[in-house]
């Protein structure tokens, strides 16, 4: 597996599906924004434009998974700073950002096998194994992290996907991320050992 690049990137689960209102593990399942989850992106995409001056670091491209449910985050995101900001960002997809399959545990609800899959000991038939799901991860955010140059990327994508990038950073993987909360990945300092996490308000 290739480290991730030391280098800062922001972050963007999708907004809320009807599978995550049951509790239901979505996997690569193509569940849609429900109507709570086009708003919520919306109100991301309000954060980020509201605090667009004020952001250390600057946004010069999105890309995102291309299951709908992140997609359709990505371009409210994207259409809103364009409309309040005036900058047009480069949105692409990336297969490598996909979520997890959890094979078939896939429409059931969430269950406490996640620690064991984790760490390796537990994977359900049919699913991708943590450390494949990291590998994928780390080569996909990498490859975003180049693509922004001298700027930044907004990643959107997944929970699981999150999970991944959690476990990279040094920090406690299993983790269940707000949806539609934006956040900036740092990583260490020098002699750090872990990479910080800082969210956006979201409060208008």
């Amino acid at each position: 597996m290739s480290p991730l690049l030391h280098r800062p990137y922001w972050y963007l689960r999708h907004g809320q599906t009807d599978w995550n209102v049951l509790n239901l593990s979505q996997g690569r399942t193509d569940i849609p924004l429900n109507n709570t989850g086009i708003k919520q992106a919306i109100t991301a995409g309000n954060a980020l434009a509201r605090n667009w001056n004020n952001l250390e670091l600057s946004i010069t491209q999105i890309i995102s998974s291309p299951l709908g449910r992140a997609r359709r985050t990505a371009d409210i995101v994207k259409s809103i700073i364009h409309d309040k900001v005036g900058v047009q960002l480069p949105l692409e997809l990336d297969d490598g950002l996909k979520e997890v399959c959890f094979g078939e545990e896939e429409q059931k609800p969430m269950g406490t096998w996640y620690d064991k899959w984790i760490s390796g000991e537990f994977t359900p038939k049919g699913a991708e194994p943590f450390y494949v799901l990291c590998k994928r991860i780390s080569d996909a955010v990498n490859r975003s992290i180049l693509k922004a140059g001298d700027g930044h990327v907004l990643i959107i994508a997944h929970g699981g996907v999150f999970r991944s990038l959690r476990y990279m950073m040094g920090l406690k993987p299993n983790v269940r991320l707000a949806n539609a909360q934006p956040l900036c990945a740092c990583p260490p300092f020098q002699g750090g050992k872990s990479w910080s996490l800082d969210p956006v308000s979201l409060e208008a």
